[in-house]
């Protein structure tokens, strides 16, 4: 096991945006609350074709880089930035893999993710897009099957290979032309991975465990490579068993603790503070933490009737639906589609939801990131910015110029610019 496992293009604009509020607060174990809620703006990250009929979101970057599929035939992995929009990736052609996914992103926009013979996942092999070109990761010796589900800067991903019960965690290295090879590490009672999740920057990798001992029981697996060392984060008073998804930058690990592989509950680990009970929402009786920063803030997906995205600050659980202002077009609580599955360092959290009754992949930005007006993104508003809007005056769906996401250009939004003039706050 190695020690320290040491693109962004341009094909769509970025779709219309709404002003919402949201409230994204420092977690309780790392820091404090802020006084109020922040302002955030959701954006449609739209579809690849024209012809796809939904979009879905899986993971943010620590800057602000989102990734998921665009529902098709084909379906095809994408990649969206703020400025760039969205940026179709492509199939792998030989062997032939219509159907693709972006599972995990990394700063530089490097995405890794599942390529397969069908849209339920069959044959699936990992994938790696890296300026735009897709390629295959290699797999390890007598394997024929693998998916990656995240990677790091230094360009090490995650993800398991085989099926069933021949699934085992993997570790790629070097891209399309490295190596890769199965995670053997084991928790101090036997406890093996089944499936790695993520990876952080220091390379600590996080997963889905099997305890051989007891094949009711899941492992909420955790390995630093750094000391390959691998430990189980443990259960919540009154379950025996977790599932891990997500690890932050500064070592924080999110998943669901559960009772013989029953409901989950959703939960933050630290080092310093082991295991912290996140509450549901209201409404809801099963739940899962599905992405976490740096700052120990935490979005995922809680459940009763319907999916409901949340996010935790620490103290309390906000229900990112009920943050939406009448007339958005958003629902993220009324269906069964919705998801919050990952958040950047500062604070972007992307998912999916339904946008006037079709199921988009969106991001929500902070304000203070989102910066109203400032379409070539170098932090302040100003005559260069006005330019691009008047540039594109008139009908534009899906246009940054577009403001107010009326689906023209005009003179409501450069109001909106005129407002937001001078350096963004």
């Amino acid at each position: 096991m190695p020690r320290r496992p040491v693109f962004r293009s341009h094909l769509a604009p970025a779709a219309p945006h709404v002003r919402v509020a949201a409230a994204i607060v420092a977690a309780g174990v790392v820091g404090s609350a802020l006084a109020g809620p922040p302002e955030y703006a959701i954006f449609d990250l739209g579809l690849v074709n024209p012809g796809d009929t939904a979009s879905q979101g899986f993971r943010v970057s620590v800057n602000g880089i989102a990734t998921g599929r665009s529902f098709g035939n084909p379906t095809q992995a994408f990649s969206w930035t703020q400025i760039g929009g969205l940026v179709g990736l492509p199939n792998l052609a030989n062997p032939a893999r219509p159907f693709s996914a972006g599972n995990g992103v990394n700063a530089a926009g490097v995405v890794v993710g599942t390529g397969a013979t069908t849209a339920f996942g069959a044959s699936p092999l990992p994938l790696i897009w890296e300026s735009g070109n897709v390629a295959q990761l290699p797999l390890p010796a007598g394997q024929s099957l693998g998916r990656a589900n995240d990677i790091n800067a230094h360009g090490v991903a995650v993800g398991s290979v085989g099926s069933g019960s021949t699934e085992f965690g993997v570790l790629y290295q070097g891209g399309a032309g490295g190596t890769a090879m199965v995670i053997t590490q084991t928790t101090a009672n036997g406890s093996f991975l089944r499936s790695a999740t993520a990876i952080n920057d220091a390379g600590r990798i996080v997963g889905q465990g099997i305890d051989p001992n007891n094949a009711a029981v899941n492992v909420g697996y955790v390995l630093d490579t750094a000391t390959n060392v691998a430990f189980a984060v443990g259960a919540l008073p009154g379950r025996n068993g977790a599932l891990a998804f997500d690890v932050s930058e500064a070592g924080h690990v999110v998943g669901s603790s559960m009772l013989n592989q029953g409901a989950g509950t959703p939960f933050i680990w630290s080092d310093g503070g082991g295991m912290v009970e996140i509450p549901l929402p209201p409404g809801t009786s099963q739940g899962t933490g599905r992405g976490v920063n740096s700052a120990g803030w935490v979005v995922g997906v809680a459940s009763g009737l319907f999916a409901v995205p949340f996010l935790h600050d620490g103290t309390t659980t906000y229900v990112l639906g009920d943050l939406l202002p009448p007339g958005s077009g958003w629902d993220l609580t009324m269906n069964t589609s919705s998801s919050a599955l990952g958040i950047s360092e500062d604070g972007v959290i992307v998912g999916t939801g339904v946008l006037n009754g079709s199921v988009r992949a969106y991001a929500m930005i902070p304000a203070k990131r989102s910066c109203l007006g400032d379409l070539n993104g170098d932090g302040v508003v100003d005559g260069a910015d006005q330019g691009i809007l008047l540039a594109s005056w008139g009908p534009a769906k899906g246009s940054p110029a577009d403001l107010d996401g009326n689906g023209e250009v005009d003179g409501a939004d450069l109001g909106i610019l005129l407002s937001n003039w001078g350096p963004c706050k």
